[in-house]
């Protein structure tokens, strides 16, 4: 068994203008959409949402790229922190796609999804890009929620914990007893970290102060990314 990451649950941003309310409005809608699929398979909405997680990550790390490139200016390491993130979450899925198999229908629901969301956060972004990362930020306070339903089902017995994949004990580098609720423990630390850096990036987009006091630590990851996969 390893040992926990620290994870703050009781992080929540509350909306204080309209970009806030908009963001926090569509998680929820977006929330409530998931519930109704998926409802008690975890593992299967796992799969579903990394496929959508891990494309914000990178639609801001192009755009901000981009606009680096014509102002000429330096990025203040942003790049490299959604680069991170959006690999982050290709692992996730890597990782449940060993746990819980996709059917056929779930591979066409990603087809679909993927492309709408791909679309319409990429147009977000170069609208308000503080409210495209106001709403990664709420995505990922409920990826926070929902991982810790799912620890509750693995703890109670309801869902079994199995042994941990072997892409996921080398990426997060995990010992050889590892479980699926250490993977899990993982992931939600993951998902906490870039709930924080998120909103840290719209609070400094709206020219508010980022407050320091909510960062998770960032759990240990393989260096060699291609060895995990």
């Amino acid at each position: 068994m390893q040992t926990a990451p620290f994870v703050d649950l009781s992080v929540h941003h509350k909306p204080v203008d309209f970009s806030d309310r908009v963001a926090f409005g569509f998680t929820k809608a977006m929330r409530f959409c998931a519930d109704t699929f998926f409802a008690k398979r975890y593992g299967h909405r796992a799969i579903v949402l990394e496929t959508v997680a891990a494309v914000p990550g990178m639609v801001g790390a192009t755009l901000t790229h981009l606009k680096c490139l014509r102002r000429m200016c330096d990025d203040q390491g942003w790049i490299r922190t959604l680069m991170e993130e959006a690999e982050n979450e290709r692992m996730h899925l890597m990782t449940f796609i060993e746990v819980a198999h996709p059917t056929l229908f779930e591979r066409l629901v990603i087809l679909a999804v993927q492309w709408v969301f791909y679309l319409a956060f990429f147009g977000l972004y170069l609208v308000s890009a503080r409210t495209a990362h106001r709403v990664v930020g709420y995505f990922e306070e409920e990826a926070v929620v929902s991982y810790t339903l799912y620890l509750e089902e693995l703890d109670s017995g309801r869902s079994p914990d199995l042994p941990a994949p072997e892409i996921a004990r080398h990426y997060w580098k995990l010992g050889a007893d590892a479980t699926l609720r250490d993977v899990v423990l993982v992931v939600r630390a993951d998902e906490a970290h870039h709930r924080d850096v998120n909103h840290g990036f719209a609070c400094e987009l709206a020219g508010r102060e980022v407050d320091p006091a909510h960062h998770a630590p960032y759990p240990e990851h393989a260096d060699d990314i291609r060895m995990a996969a």
